[in-house]
């Protein structure tokens, strides 16, 4: 089992300027074939960019090159990006998911109070502004979650219909229904701590990680204090 990690939206700060940061998503090796862990910034958007894009173009610092789109790093790789069968999305803020028109045959899997989030048309919390209809408006099928069914070290856990085992885990904060993804390896845990990882790290300024990763940023310390290293946690912003 392979994992691959693709930087899918380069974004760097304006400020503080040493905060170089890019969009990981997963392309992951499964029983269902090729399953992508989110999908950055989709071509549609390079052609004709949203208004969160343009603004993004303003506030950060992005080459805005479409080599980057996951579409693209998968063909460049040899794979056909029509084999990817399957998306998982730990949430569905533009950056995460604007590429799903890119794989429209993919089934897509997400926790469902982030999917009512982003159909029901009410702005609750200020980063909601992130979600746009564009990206589904191809209609994808949807595969939706919310019954946790298992436990990953202390974490809630929901399982997912894959080998290796895969299981999303609720981190809400940084939007209604955010999730990390738990991979098992043949060497361990590989934690996908999504928009909640920025707690994590020591270069994220503390009011940036209080203002995004919100309640979430207690689950990935706790992560980090349990797995004692045996585990490895990635964060999507990384630099």
């Amino acid at each position: 089992m392979t994992i691959r990690m693709l930087n899918c939206f380069t974004c760097n700060a304006r400020w503080p300027s040493t905060l170089k940061t890019g969009m990981v998503c997963l392309l992951i090796d499964t029983n269902k074939g090729l399953t992508l862990v989110d999908t950055g910034l989709g071509l549609d958007d390079y052609h004709n960019p949203t208004w969160m894009t343009l603004m993004f173009r303003i506030i950060t610092i992005v080459p805005f090159n479409p080599t980057e789109a996951a579409f693209n790093q998968i063909k460049k790789m040899g794979f056909d990006p029509n084999d990817v069968k399957n998306i998982i999305l730990t949430h569905m803020h533009f950056d995460h998911c604007s590429g799903l028109a890119d794989f429209p045959k993919a089934r897509v899997h997400v926790y469902r109070g982030e999917y009512h989030a982003f159909t029901e048309g009410r702005i609750r919390q200020f980063t909601e502004f992130c979600l746009h209809p564009r990206y589904i408006a191809h209609k994808p099928e949807f595969v939706l979650y919310d019954q946790v069914d298992s436990k990953w070290y202390e974490f809630d856990a929901i399982r997912l219909p894959f080998e290796p085992e895969i299981y999303l885990i609720p981190l809400f904060g940084h939007s209604r229904g955010h999730c990390g993804v738990a991979i098992k390896t043949s060497t361990g845990w590989f934690f996908h701590a999504a928009d909640a990882g920025a707690a994590y790290d020591n270069e994220t300024p503390k009011w940036l990680i209080k203002l995004y990763a919100r309640s979430a940023r207690r689950g990935t310390a706790r992560f980090h204090e349990i797995t004692s290293g045996s585990s490895c946690l990635q964060q999507p912003h990384v630099s």
